[in-house]
C-alpha cells in the first residue's frame, strides 16, 4: 500500500459501534457501523444495553474495518476516540479501548468531540465542505447553529433551549405508533401526506424577530410536540388516526424544517456567509435538505453528507483527530469520557 498517515477512529457515544481507518485524514480506507437493533424493542436507546452491546462487539468491529483496509492494527499511526458527549457508559467502552490500544502499541491518542466530529463529516466526501460556513448540526441529542470562519474556531449563534430536533422526530414517532428511530420513519410516512393538512406551529420563529432578541437564533421543540400531542388525542378521539397518521407526520415534519431552516437562513443574511453546511443524524433528512438548498437560492451553497456518513460513525471521529493531531493535540494519559464535554473552541457569539 502507498504511504500517508493512518488514523483509527472509534465511535461508541450513543447505539452505534463503529471504527474506521483514514489515510491522511481523508481517504477511506475501511469502514464499520454496526447499530444496536434491541432499543427498537423499547422505542429509545437503553444506557445500560447500549454500553453491554458496544461492548460485547467492539473487538469484531474493529477488526472488520481492519479487514476491510487491509491492515493490521500495528499499521496505524494514531487513534482518535469519541470522549463525548453521549451516554456516559457506551463513551467509556471507546475509550477504554482506544487508550488500551494506543498505550499498548505506543501510538498517540486524540480525544474528540462527538459534534465537531459531525462538522467534519461532509469534508470526507466533498473537498469543497471547508470553512467559512454557517453550520447547523441537528442530532438526537444536538441542536446547534454556529458561525465556522476556520476549523478549530467555532462561533454559538443559536441552540436548543429543550428537545433537540432529533428527539422531537423520535417522541412524535412514538406519539405515531412508529418504530424507532423515529427520523427515517416520520420521513417515509410523510411522503403520502398533506403537511397544510396539519399546520403545527413554528417554535420561536416570529417575523417580528430582531438579531438582538435572545430567541432569534435558538429553537425550541417541546412546544411543538405538545401541539402534535393534542392533535393526535383529538384525531384518536375521532377514530381518524390511521388515515390522519400521514397527515399529521408531513405536518410536524414541516414545522421542523421551516423552523431550521429559516433559522439559519437568518445566520447566512446576518453574517453574510451563504454558504451551509448541515452534520447530524437528521442532517439526511430529505426534505431539511431539498428545503435548504431552495431557499437558499442558486448563489448559495449546501454542504451534506451521504446519510451513511451522516450517522454516528467512526471515519468522522478519524478525520477530526487528523486535524487535531496536526495541531499537536494529543490526549493526556489521563483522559476519560465526559458525557458533558464542552464543544472545543467554541465561543458563544451571543456575548461578543
Amino acid at each position: 500500500m502507498k504511504g500517508g498517515r493512518l488514523i483509527l477512529g472509534i465511535e461508541s457515544s450513543c447505539d452505534e459501534t463503529s471504527a474506521a481507518v483514514l489515510r491522511d485524514g481523508r481517504q477511506i480506507l475501511g469502514h464499520v457501523i454496526l447499530s444496536q437493533d434491541v432499543h427498537r424493542i423499547w422505542g429509545g436507546v437503553v444506557p445500560e444495553l447500549a454500553a453491554r452491546a458496544h461492548l460485547t462487539v467492539i473487538d469484531e468491529v474493529v477488526d472488520a474495518a481492519l479487514d476491510e483496509a487491509e491492515l493490521e492494527l500495528e499499521d496505524v499511526d494514531a487513534i482518535g476516540v469519541t470522549t463525548g458527549p453521549g451516554l456516559i457508559g457506551a463513551l467509556l467502552v471507546g475509550v477504554s479501548w482506544a487508550k488500551a490500544t494506543a498505550f499498548a502499541l505506543d501510538r498517540p491518542l486524540v480525544g474528540v468531540h462527538h459534534m465537531e466530529g459531525h462538522l467534519f463529516a461532509p469534508s470526507l466526501e466533498d473537498p469543497a465542505a471547508e470553512p467559512p460556513f454557517i453550520a447547523l448540526l441537528v442530532s438526537g441529542g444536538h441542536t446547534l447553529l454556529l458561525h465556522v470562519p476556520e476549523w478549530g474556531r467555532y462561533r454559538l449563534l443559536g441552540q436548543t433551549r429543550d428537545d433537540a430536533a432529533g428527539e422531537a422526530f423520535d417522541k412524535v414517532a412514538k406519539l405515531l405508533g412508529l418504530d424507532y428511530p423515529g427520523g427515517p420513519e416520520i420521513e417515509r410516512l410523510a411522503r403520502s401526506g398533506d403537511p397544510a393538512r396539519h399546520r403545527f406551529p413554528r417554535p420561536m420563529l416570529r417575523g417580528n424577530q430582531t438579531p438582538g432578541d435572545p430567541d432569534y437564533w435558538d429553537v425550541s421543540f417541546s412546544g411543538l410536540k405538545t401541539a402534535v400531542s393534542i392533535r393526535v388525542a383529538e384525531v384518536e378521539e375521532a377514530g381518524r388516526l390511521d388515515e390522519e397518521r400521514p397527515h399529521l407526520a408531513a405536518g410536524f415534519q414541516a414545522a421542523v424544517v421551516d423552523t431550521l431552516v429559516s433559522k439559519t437562513l437568518r445566520a447566512t443574511e446576518a453574517l453574510g456567509v451563504p454558504r451551509v453546511l448541515l452534520g447530524g443524524g437528521v442532517s439526511a433528512n430529505g426534505p431539511l435538505r431539498q428545503e435548504m438548498r431552495a431557499r437558499l437560492g442558486p448563489d448559495g451553497k449546501v454542504f451534506h453528507a451521504t446519510p451513511r456518513l451522516s450517522l454516528d460513525n467512526g471515519a468522522m471521529i478519524a478525520r477530526a483527530a487528523h486535524f487535531h493531531l496536526d495541531a499537536g493535540r494529543i490526549a493526556p494519559p489521563e483522559l476519560t469520557a465526559n458525557a458533558a464535554l464542552p464543544f472545543p473552541g467554541l465561543t458563544d457569539a451571543r456575548s461578543e
